[in-house]
This record gives C-alpha cells, structure tokens and sequence, in this order.
C-alpha cells in the first residue's frame, strides 16, 4: 500500500453507543453524496431478550436529512460486544455489508462453539462482500483501502479512506491501549504485527477507533486520533514497544479480563451479518447458550 498521505480527506461523522462504548461512522466522499456506515449498533436488551434500532435511527436520520446515498454498510469484525444493525440499515438505506474474507475462520470457529447445524453457512455467503488483504473499492470517487489486521480476531480489517484509517478493535485511544486477544483465534503476536502495518501509514493519518472507555484521568470520550500521536503515546505500542514485550503485557491483561456481557447473542448474531437465526415453528428466534465453552 502507498505510504504517502492521500490528498482526499473524507467526511467522518461519529455515532457513540453508550451502552456498548461503540463508536459507529458515516463516511461520507466530500466532493459527492456517496458514504459508507462503519460498525453499526443494533440495540439489546439482554434481560429481555429485545432489540431496538434507536442507535441505528440516528444514523438513518443523519444519512436521510443530509440526503446521502448509502453505498457500504462495513463491519470491521465480528463483534462481540454489540450486535450489528446491518441488515436494519440496508433495508432501509441500501447499499452492500462488506466483512473480511476471513469470517470464514470465524463462522467455523463459532459454528462449533453454538453447536449449529449444516443449515448454518460458513461460506461468508450472509455478507454482500467480503474483503482481502490489498482489496480496494469505492465510496462515490472516493478508494477505500482494505488492510487485513487479525489479532483480535482472525477476520479484522483496517480501512484505509483517503486519510482516514478506521482501525474497529485493533487499536484504541493512546491512553487506553490496545484490543484483547483472547478469544477463540485471536493472537497477541499477530496483533502486534497488525498495529505494526497501521503504524507504517503517514504520521497525520487520521485514526478511528471501534471504542472508548474513557482512560483514568480523561473526563470526556474519544475516538479520534493520529498514527503520529498512536506511535508516541500508545501506552502499549508506543515508543517503539517490542513485540515480546507487548505479548507478555497483552496477555497478562487479557488473563484478567471477563467476557464481554453481549457476547453470546452478538457471535450467534454478527456472524450471519447481523441476522437472528432461523425463527421455530412458533415463529419465535431463540438464541443458544454454550456452556463452558467461552
């Protein structure tokens, strides 16, 4: 990938989820109507077992009164801590879900841990589109760079848009660090290797993070940031951290981390692309709940 700064600069509007911490993006080609919404929210209710569109509505309600047109509904990975309104946005906006082609490893992996049957595709084939490493497409006249960035889970992408790098859960906030590796997977080697290959982009690329908690200290949420600003301040890669190092710190921190509360209905859900499983005969969508396997 070109490493010299591009001259387009897109136009990112920012959504925050505060129930989730998730941070959501309408990209939008700043010279056109074209725009492509990153990492949508689709709201649960996990005590009840319901969903809402609230966060999602916000997003349609932004895209519809700037009047754009809505060409890539992108999921940086499967997520899973929220559920993705992906299917809700295109119903309703159009345009194509695009994933890494790596949701393969993933659907395969999670396929087994939910027990599901030969009905349950593993072929990517829920997603309009699924993206490899060195892909490109387009958001009006605007390229779109696809980096393969695995470590948190196999199948994570950066996209790379003129000088914005939306980076999901590979990196956050200098302050805050960086993304857990310990789910079925994931690697805190490949990680580091990953931030490694989003470090080599110009220093005034701009960064999008997937989430923010709020670092002590920090009164008020973030997510935007710069590679320049990652490189010196990160307070796990910055500095020029060494691999060894980053594993041995990564690791230890993920040993004390639980599992994210949505994770059992966000993995069934996020890795059909943000559809519910089949309904039963009574019409009702029931969810599984693996034991001792997470």
């Amino acid at each position: 990938m070109d490493t010299t700064l591009p001259t387009v600069s897109p136009n990112v509007t920012a959504f925050f989820d505060d129930a989730t911490n998730t941070v959501s993006y309408v990209v939008q080609d700043p010279d056109g109507s074209a725009c492509a919404i990153i990492d949508s929210v689709l709201d649960f209710d996990h005590a009840a077992g319901r969903t809402d569109t609230c966060s999602a509505d916000r997003i349609i309600e932004y895209v519809t009164a700037h009047n754009l047109q809505t060409q890539w509904i992108l999921e940086s990975h499967v997520h899973a801590d929220h559920l993705s309104a992906a299917p809700y946005l295109q119903e309703k906006l159009g345009g194509k879900i695009g994933i890494g082609a790596q949701i393969t490893t993933v659907q395969d992996t999670f396929g087994k841990v939910f027990n599901e049957g030969t009905e349950f595709q593993r072929d990517g084939s829920q997603f309009d589109a699924l993206f490899r490493d060195a892909d490109s497409f387009h958001i009006g006249q605007m390229r779109a760079d696809v980096m393969h960035t695995p470590g948190h889970t196999p199948a994570c992408l950066t996209y790379v848009i003129g000088d914005a790098a939306f980076v999901g859960d590979t990196l956050f906030m200098p302050d805050f660090g960086t993304a857990r590796c310990d789910f079925p997977g994931g690697s805190a080697h490949d990680l580091y290797n990953s931030i490694q290959r989003i470090l080599s982009l110009p220093d005034q690329t701009r960064i999008f993070v997937g989430h923010d908690y709020k670092a002590p200290g920090r009164n008020e949420f973030a997510w935007e940031t710069t590679v320049g600003a990652q490189k010196a301040a990160n307070v796990h890669v910055g500095g020029g951290a060494g691999e060894d190092d980053f594993v041995t710190l990564r690791e230890t921190r993920d040993a004390s981390l639980p599992m994210p509360k949505l994770i059992v209905p966000s993995l069934q859900i996020n890795m059909r692309a943000g559809h519910m499983p089949e309904a039963d005969d009574s019409g009702t969508v029931m969810l599984k709940l693996p034991i001792n396997k997470l």
